[in-house]
Formats: structure tokens, sequence, C-alpha cells
């Protein structure tokens, strides 16, 4: 067959070069890069706004070819002695740059990659889609790909093309639905977004990468090119600890942190502290008050700073609030070696409709449901995941590893799983569609949170997960194999609000509400359980957890330090949001700071240091361990004194040695000669008192009792205790 020169130059058919001009062109690589038409070589390329284009030998050095506009879009195309590397030499009107081609590069993800994509079962998408700095035959660069079957034509866009969609369209793998494209001599720090035309040839507003390992700060929204290279790591130490503890018996204390607003620098127009200035001032600050766990709200990149991170947009780039992806990873470095484990706040039920974001990310639903009646969340204006569809099962589930694998996090406490969980969640009767047994549980959630927590254990034995879980879902905590959701904790919403409603009640009325403070009980052992006082229940008009408590001040400020007592003297997990450490008087204010001040006044510093205390004996006394999670090491000492409001816990360690028995007396009315039944005799010592002066209180009560042989609440011994009014005492025996 013969070839006409201006067939070769134009590429064979105008309406294809036409189309390659507007921007509406699938296939690219058809049309531009190096071409063989059997003895003859033609070489296309599109650069808009080009003054001139040669082409140059790799190998030699020497230009084969002075390249022929023919299109005034920039479209140039030139006839080359023979296929071989080359590059291009371009004079642009200020400047001339020499790269290599990105239409002469081969096909980029292998067919496996692809394969596993599609089965939703590729676990390290952050390191396969999206922007990855890489060398390709000898050249270095950044690959790009991006998910979206049904696009027409998808473009990388950014500073080195002028953001122009023209300029560099990508390459379709159709069995994948993926779009890929190599660039020559980019490098991390690049920012970028996607170009795409639906299917029907409409352009979409540009989008940006779902897959960023980094993002700009918000407002702005384009993704930036992420570095591949290792962090240097120093905690193989800590990692082996807690791979080697997966029963997780031991004491844990977390402290819950909105970082934008833990610390703000009033002087420098109230900005937030970055990941270093956290490193320097909470690490140390946590350490110091005994948590054994960081937990901060979603740090994932989220364009609304009022959702607190729970309408997350960039589920792989740590928000470009506070720094780089690796000055987070420096952070979580810094907390294992201070012994503080990491927990982040991760959020695969629904995302926002922000133009840029996922919403009909290539014209159709792709991330989301079709059908609003499943796709959308009308409490909080968001999009419901479909995770009927393997390729976002495999896209959240990739989430989880990023964090849990490159960024060594300890833990990923999944928000609103009861929103996943039931296909009625917050719908009225027909605003739901049934699932295929005519049910409202969501089949395919169960289905994900099984496999996300199988994978998740079986790759990182170092980590755990929590679910914030708010109904009564049997076996959240269960391991998949034995029909659970795989989870290693829940937080007892139950027991929060329960006994918040009992102590911001007047005292007078408490004893008509005696069981609030023990019916947690009743189920504590039918899951893992984390004691939650959360962020959400010091904002909203909730008020402060001080502002809960009734009475006067002193009232008010003995009453948290009598709930915080019985919170740790009570099995469970502990959390304690940011602020609540100090007794701070107003509710949370995410565009303000925790009121630090406080801690110039004595009572609010004295709840700092019965925190830090509580923390202390939590840690070192195994009674309080224990009972956390297994049933043998707990029992009521007095769960019946409705009429003195007094609660008495028995909680032993795993041999049953060294008892501790936690005593809360609920009044303002101290109770004198307050005896209460012991399993041991001697010695009975108390070790910690939340009326003591360091916290404020009025230092009344005991240092220690001795047990007589006088039976009492089924026990052989007991021992008199003076409690004192509105407060919680520890008791430990000696011997």
């Amino acid at each position: 067959m013969r070839y006409e020169r201006a067939e070769l130059m134009t590429g064979m058919v105008q309406e294809g070069l036409q189309a390659l001009a507007e921007g509406r062109h699938g296939d690219p690589f058809s049309m531009l890069g190096q071409h063989q038409y059997g003895d003859l070589t033609v070489v296309r390329t599109l650069l808009p706004g080009a003054l001139s284009v040669s082409v140059i030998e790799s190998d030699t050095g020497r230009v084969v070819a002075e390249l022929e506009p023919i299109h005034d879009v920039g479209i140039f195309a030139g006839l080359v002695g023979g296929p071989s590397p080359y590059r291009l030499r371009i004079e642009w009107p200020d400047a001339v740059q020499e790269t290599e081609d990105p239409y002469s590069f081969s096909p980029l993800l292998g067919e496996l990659d692809l394969h596993l994509i599609s089965q939703g079962t590729h676990y390290e998408l952050g390191r396969t889609l999206g922007a990855i700095p890489m060398e390709i035959d000898g050249v270095s660069g950044v690959r790009f790909s991006v998910w979206a079957p049904n696009a027409r034509r998808v473009s990388v866009v950014g500073d080195f093309n002028a953001w122009d969609g023209r300029r560099n369209p990508m390459r379709l793998r159709p069995q994948a639905g993926i779009w890929e494209l190599f660039i020559p001599r980019l490098t991390h720090g690049e920012r970028y977004k996607f170009e795409l035309l639906d299917s029907h040839g409409n352009l979409l507003p540009q989008r940006a990468d779902p897959v960023a390992r980094s993002s700009e700060a918000a407002p702005s929204t384009a993704s930036i090119v992420a570095s591949s290279r290792s962090f240097r790591w120093h905690d193989a130490d800590w990692m082996e600890r807690q791979a080697q503890d997966r029963s997780r018996d031991g004491a844990m204390s977390v402290y819950e942190v909105h970082l934008g607003s833990w610390v703000r620098i009033s002087e420098e127009g109230n900005r937030s502290l970055d990941w270093v200035e956290l490193s320097q001032r909470l690490i140390p600050y946590a350490q110091s008050l005994g948590f054994t766990h960081i937990e901060m709200l979603p740090i994932m990149e989220h364009p609304f700073g009022g959702s607190w991170g729970y309408q997350p947009l960039g589920l792989f780039a740590p928000t470009g609030r506070y720094g780089t992806p690796e000055d987070f990873a420096y952070f979580v470095d810094r907390c294992h070696q201070a012994g503080i484990g990491v927990i982040l706040d991760w959020v695969p039920a629904h995302f926002p409709t922000d133009v840029w974001g996922l919403a009909r990310f290539d014209g159709t639903e792709l991330y989301e449901h079709s059908d609003p009646r499943e796709g959308f969340h009308k409490d909080w204006n968001t999009l419901i995941y479909n995770l009927g569809r393997n390729e976002v099962k495999g896209f959240l589930i990739a989430s989880a590893l990023e964090w849990l694998e490159h960024f060594h996090v300890d833990a990923l406490r999944v928000d609103a799983v009861a929103s996943m969980l039931y296909r009625d969640y917050s719908r009225n009767e027909g605003e739901w569609i049934p699932n295929q047994y005519g049910g409202r549980e969501n089949l395919e959630s169960v289905e994900f949170f099984k496999h996300l927590n199988s994978i998740i254990h079986d790759r990182c034995p170092h980590a755990f997960t929590v679910a914030e879980e708010s109904t009564a879902w049997p076996g959240v905590t269960r391991k998949p194999e034995d029909g659970g959701l795989g989870f290693d904790f829940k937080w007892n919403m139950g027991w929060m609000h329960d006994t918040l409603h009992y102590v911001s009640d007047d005292p007078v009325y408490r004893k008509y509400e005696h069981g609030g403070m023990t019916f947690g009980m009743i189920y504590a052992y039918s899951e893992r359980f984390m004691l939650p006082i959360s962020h959400d229940e010091v904002v909203h008009g909730k008020g402060s957890m001080l502002s809960k408590m009734p009475g006067d001040r002193w009232q008010k400020l003995a009453n948290l330090r009598a709930y915080y007592g019985f919170m740790w003297g009570h099995p469970g997990k502990k959390l304690l949001f940011m602020g609540c450490e100090i007794g701070q008087e107003s509710e949370w204010d995410h565009d303000a700071s925790v009121v630090w001040d406080l801690l110039d006044r004595p009572e609010h510093a004295g709840i700092q240091f019965l925190i830090r205390d509580l923390n202390q004996l939590y840690a070192t006394e195994p009674a309080l361990q224990f009972s956390d999670l297994h049933p043998e090491g707990f029992e009521w000492a007095v769960a019946d004194d409705a009429e003195n409001s007094v609660y008495g816990m028995l909680r032993s360690s795993r041999d049953r040695s060294s008892p501790m028995l936690v005593m809360s007396n609920m009044t303002p009315v101290p109770r004198y000669g307050y005896r209460v039944g012991v399993p041991e005799d001697g010695r009975w010592e108390i070790v910690l008192n939340t009326d003591a002066a360091t916290y404020g209180g009025s230092n009344f009560g005991q240092l220690d009792a001795w047990a007589q042989r006088s039976p009492q609440h089924d026990k052989p011994y007991s021992i008199a205790l003076d409690l004192p009014p509105l407060s919680t005492v520890f008791v430990r025996w000696r011997g």
C-alpha cells in the first residue's frame, strides 16, 4: 500500500485530526507519537502555542526532523528516518523546552493490575493509580492513571501544560476503564487535575484525583504529585510490639483531637499548628497526661473545614492544612517513639457533592448509587458509596491500607457505621429500597466490613479497627468467621448516653434514675467496648462537659471529677475529647482554640491532674485492665443503693490478685462509715480520691480501711469508708 505524504502528516483522517484539535479524541495514541507506515515513520505532536518543534534522536542528540504545523491549533508532524527513541525540542514564545514525547511510551499498567482493579482486590491503589513519580525506559517522569470507564476523553491538566485539556489526553485501557499517561520530566510537587468529557461529549468540571496522595490546602482544590521516596521510619520496635499484642487487653486511654482547634496561634492570624509543631507540643502533652493513643478527627483531605473532616474527598491524602504527607509521617513516627499510638477517623460511608470531587465523576454515578433512595444522605447532603461495585469496595479498602501500611497508623475508627448497615437509616417509609430478601439490612455493607477487617488483620497485624455503631447490631466485634463484622472495638454509645443523662440530673432526683449508671453492665461484654466522651457530646448546643453538670460551681466541678472517676473505674477502654480534660466551660468551637488559660485556675488544673492520675492508675493496675474485656474480672460491690446514689465496682486481675474497689457517691452528702463487702482480709488503701485537694476537692475521706470479718454484700469481709460528697474513690487491697 502506498501512502501519500499529506495523509501521513494529517493522521490519515481529517475528522480525527479535527477531534484531536478540539480535545474530543478518545484515542490520542492512534494519532500522536511515532507511527510506522510501511517503510515510512511519522511523528505527530499536539502543542498549542508552540512556535516550532524539532525531533532529536535520543542516542546521538542530532536533529532528525523539523516538524511542520498541520493544524493551526498547534498540531505538528514530520517524517523521520526510522523508528527509534527520540526527544522533542519545542520552541515556545519565551523558552525552549526539550523533553521526551508522552506518546512514545507503551501501555503502562500491567494486565494483572487492571484485572485486580476490576475485581476490587488491588490493595495498592495509592501506588498504582493517581500520580506516581517513576522512571520508564531510563526516563524520569510521572505516570498518571484514573478510573473513568464511561468518559469519552480524559486528560491530565496542570501548571505544566497551562491547564489545557487538549495537551495531554490519556490512553484508555478498556478492560478496566482506566486511563493512563506518562508525562516525562515531571516530578513531585506539581499541581494537577483530570479533565473529562462524558459519554455524550460534554465537558465536565476539572476533577481532583480520587487517589491523590497529596493535595492543596483548602480552599484550593488541586491535587499534588506526591513523592515516591520512602519515609525513613524509626518505629520498628513499636510496630513489632503492637503486632504481638493482638488481644489489646492492656490499658487504652485515647485523647481525641481536632487538630485545627487544639491550639491556635492568635498572634499569627489565629492559625492552627502544623505537623512539626504538633509533634513538639501535642505529643509531649498527651504523653504527660498518660494517654496511650491520640485519635484525630479525619485528616483526609476535605473541602469544608466546618465538616471537621467528616466529608472527605481525598481518602489517600493527608490534608494540606497541616503540612506535607512527609510531615504527617514524621508526626506518626514521633508518636510511636514517645510510646503513643495513632488512631485516625475514617469515613467510608459518604462523600460531599463538590463538583471537583467524586460526584458523577465521569458523567455517571461511578462511586455513588444512581437511585437517591440508596445514594443520597438527606441528613448530611452527601452521596453514599456504592458498595455493590467491586471497584468502589477496592478503592475504600485500599484507602484504609494506605494509612495503616504506608503511614504506620495504628487504628482506624470507622465513622457512621450504623448509617451503612441499615438501608432505612434516617429514612421514612417509601424513601428506601429493601435488600433482596425484603429486609432493611444493607447486605453489601455487611460483606464490606467483614472483608475490610479480614484484610486489615491479615496484612496489618499491628493495627486494629473501631466502629462508631450506635445501634444493637449483633456481633460488631465478633470475628467474620464467627458471623461478626470483625471490628476490634465498638464505641459504647448507650453507656455514654445513659450516664450523661444521669449526671446531668440534679442529685435530688438521681435515686429515680439509678439504673442509668448500672444498665451498661448488662451488655458490657456483648461486644468489646470503648467508652467515648467524644466531640459529639460538647458541640451543637449540648454544652461542655462542665456545663452539663447540675448545681453551683463547686458541685459542677465535683460532679465532673466524680463522673470521670466512675468512667475510669468502669470496664471499657477510655476516650476523652480535647478540652474535657481541663473542664472547659464553653462548648467546642472548631474555629477557636481549647481555652488553655483556664489552667491558670487551680480547679481546672486540678481536673487535668485528675485525668493524669486516672491514666497512671489505669496503666499500672492490672485489675483495672483485665475486666475491660473479661467478665470474670468484674462484679458489682454495690449496685442497688438508689436511696444514697452510691455505686461500688469490684475489679480484679486475671490471677485475682490485688483487687480494686471503685466507690462512687453521686450526691453532695458525705457518707460516713459506709460499709461495703470485700473479698480479702487486711488493709485496703485509698489510692485515688476525686475529692482530693490536689484536684480541687474538699480533701474529705480517709487514707485506708481495715477489713473486718463482718459479711456484707455476699462477701466474707467488709470495710467502712467515709465517702466524700460527689466523688469516686479507688480502694486497693494491700494485704
